[in-house]
């Protein structure tokens, strides 16, 4: 089970912390991404991690504003949005999957969403 939280309303240039925490089964094996939807929009790949591997990927759309990382002893993944814009705004996802993809249907596992609003 993955739970989001630290959705918020913010104005452009802010900043916001999203954790997704993992609870029920071990995800050390697995890849955790950020997805987005925007009203009317697909679900798009945000970044993902790797659990064990400290790898981190990036969409370039937020490529130098957006951080992700995981604190282990927590099971949780956090993802830093920094120099926030208004086009930002989206219901923000995380999902797990046991290979790296930027397509969401490869994750078997996701959260509930939380509500990013970056008004202008």
């Amino acid at each position: 089970q993955l739970v989001e939280s630290g959705g918020g309303l913010v104005q452009a240039g802010g900043s916001l912390r999203l954790s997704c925490a993992a609870s029920g089964r071990t995800f050390s094996n697995y890849f955790i991404a950020w997805f987005r939807q925007g009203p009317g929009k697909e679900r798009e790949f945000v970044g993902a991690i790797s659990w064990g591997a400290f790898s981190t990927f990036y969409a370039d759309s937020v490529k130098g504003r957006f951080t992700i990382s995981r604190d282990n002893a927590k099971n949780t993944v956090y993802l830093q949005m920094n120099n926030l814009k208004p086009e930002d705004t989206a219901v923000y996802y995380c999902g797990a999957s046991l290979s790296y993809s930027r397509t969401y249907p490869s994750y078997n596992y996701w959260g509930q969403g939380t509500q990013v609003t970056v008004s202008s």
